[in-house]
């Protein structure tokens, strides 16, 4: 149950001299065609692009192999520094090719991008970049210039925070371990580590401010003053590939719909038996049996592959071929990095997931959901290495359905009591991804409008937009109000948090259509994975599903599906009372 790494390399050696290659032919594609590509007839400049895109393939090949090493052995780290390194210095070799394309005369553009097959739209988004571009120097400077404003308050950012103990109980806990106590089903306990988490951020209040508030100025004089962008979430909406006017829908559309999630809590209060729900509450786990099975990872295979196959042959044929073929390793162990994820690698090779299973209903989830991302990348091969990444808003489109498969999947087989633990879970994973994201979202577009904040105006703005998401079911205590200080996307990728919501609720509304016996919905939702990145998010859905991702009605379908389950949430509810 470990990773067979053999369809990218057999060694270390092997895979660090392919990369010297790769470097060497990047030097030699430089030096045969920079300045030229004006010169190039469209099909002489399709060659040079195929070949451009293959060079790239055989950086992250290696790449991929060595990281992946590095993901189950941390002592490697030395060996991915070194890789990294050889990566950087071939792709300087190649900076100056995108740049070029986008400063020939537009006609000449035009007729590349008519000759240019798959790579059509990888070449329009380059044009839609195009008036936020630089000259090959000034980019240069502005990645030299990097290392010293964002980068370094990110750096700043990440060893405070790394360095900040919480005391609980007479133990200094890292963040993640207090932040782990605040699902604790002992209600004293979370109450403690909501004081704990408190108390070690308050004393790092002005620092963080102050890294918030220069990286909200460096984002503006970046993008606004050097770029030439009009708004200061522009950027991301176009790196996600998504119109500005979609995420409006998306965001007036969650944000009219928030009294789910206060109906929710309140209902959770009365689960709980409690007289007021604190934010502290929040996780708490809801426990109406006795039983917490270990689930091995022989039954999670076979829970999710039945799954898959209830759905789609296709998705079956690729999940078996998943477990037959090592693309997992599976267990915790030492040295090995927390967490899961799938990394696509290469077409050439396939994906790659990992796990630290350890028999809890939730890790059957973590294997639906990248088994979900494997198949998505899997199946995007066919679109070649420039093609296969999708934007974010789209990169959890197959991860968050096959939970939505699982969960279909599950239900058959609880009791009323284990329904109620795991409708309250899923709902609360949505919450999560959904409504808190735009949250997140909100508060942003609010603090964007001034450069500097003191700490308190910060508090305020925070405490406001998560109390229209509660309404009054949760009671929201001055201790909470400081929590937007440890949230890394604010100052690692400003904007990028409604990415999530614009996911969990595209994905929702293409589950009500397949639950709705939408016609030959297999098939399209296959050519829509298949896609990858080689056409935008909005092209997809509408020459798929004639979807129209602008329009409200498009994400209230997905808002309404999380309307169903709070529905049949309170329908157990209500029997489980009754009984």
């Amino acid at each position: 149950m470990n990773w067979d790494l053999s369809a990218l390399f057999e060694t270390i050696p092997e895979a660090e001299e392919f990369l010297k290659q790769a470097k060497f032919r990047a030097q030699d594609f430089e030096k045969k065609y920079k300045n030229r590509l004006y010169t190039l007839t469209p099909e002489e400049f399709l060659e040079v692009l195929k070949e451009y895109e293959d060079i790239l393939e055989n950086i992250a090949r290696a790449l991929t192999y060595i990281y992946l090493i590095f993901a189950t052995d941390s002592s490697k780290g030395n060996f991915l520094a070194a890789f990294q390194k050889l990566a950087t210095e071939a792709e300087e070799h190649l900076i100056w090719f995108e740049l070029e394309f986008i400063y020939l005369p537009i006609d000449k553009q035009q007729k590349l991008i008519d000759n240019a097959g798959i790579y059509k739209y990888y070449l329009i988004h380059l044009q839609e970049e195009a008036p936020y571009r630089m000259s090959e120097k000034e980019e240069k400077i502005l990645m030299k210039k990097e290392l010293t404003s964002s980068s370094a308050f990110n750096r700043l950012f990440d060893e405070t925070l790394s360095k900040i103990k919480f005391f609980f109980d007479g133990k200094k806990l890292s963040e993640e371990e207090i932040l782990s106590k605040l699902y604790s089903p002992d209600r004293n306990e979370r109450k403690k580590a909501q004081v704990a988490l408190t108390n070690g951020l308050k004393p790092h209040q002005e620092l963080l401010s102050f890294i918030y508030n220069q990286i909200k100025k460096d984002w503006k004089i970046d993008y606004i003053e050097i770029r030439g962008y009009d708004e200061p979430e522009d950027p991301r909406h176009l790196s996600n590939r998504v119109p500005k006017q979609s995420v409006n829908a998306l965001i007036h559309t969650v944000n009219n719909n928030t009294y789910i999630v206060e109906e929710y809590y309140k209902l959770k209060k009365e689960l709980l038996g409690y007289k007021k729900l604190y934010d502290y509450d929040r996780y708490a786990p809801i426990k109406l049996t006795d039983k917490n099975p270990e689930i091995s990872f022989e039954k999670a295979k076979e829970m999710v592959l039945n799954a898959f196959k209830n759905f789609s042959p296709k998705f079956y044929e690729i999940a078996q071929k998943a477990f037959e073929e090592n693309w997992i390793d599976v267990f915790p162990a030492e040295g090995k990095r927390g967490g899961a994820f799938s990394h696509s690698a290469t077409p050439k090779a396939h994906p790659y997931v990992l796990l630290n299973y350890t028999n809890q209903r939730r890790d059957v989830f973590t294997l639906a959901h990248e088994l979900g991302h494997a198949i998505h990348q899997y199946l995007a091969k066919e679109v070649g290495y420039l093609n296969q990444d999708t934007p974010l808003t789209t990169a959890e489109t197959a991860s968050i359905f096959a939970e939505m498969l699982l969960f279909e999947e599950m239900k058959k087989s609880l009791s009323k009591e284990e329904l109620i633990e795991l409708f309250a879970s899923k709902l609360e994973d949505i919450f999560a991804t959904l409504f808190r994201q735009i949250v997140f979202t909100n508060f942003e577009r609010r603090v964007f409008k001034f450069d500097e904040l003191k700490p308190e105006e910060f508090n305020k703005i925070w405490m406001e937009e998560n109390q229209k998401m509660f309404g009054n079911s949760v009671y929201l205590t001055k201790n909470y109000e400081i929590w937007w200080s440890y949230i890394p996307h604010f100052i690692h990728s400003p904007f990028y948090c409604y990415a999530y919501a614009y996911a969990q609720l595209l994905v929702l509304t293409l589950f009500a259509l397949y639950k709705e016996n939408y016609e030959n919905f297999e098939e399209k939702y296959i050519k829509l994975l298949s896609l990858g990145g080689s056409l935008p998010p909005k092209k997809q859905f509408e020459e798929l599903f004639g979807l129209n991702i602008n329009d409200e009605n498009f994400w209230q379908k997905g808002i309404n599906e999380v309307k169903n389950m709070l529905i049949e949430f309170k329908e157990l509810v209500n029997e489980y009372k009754n009984n």
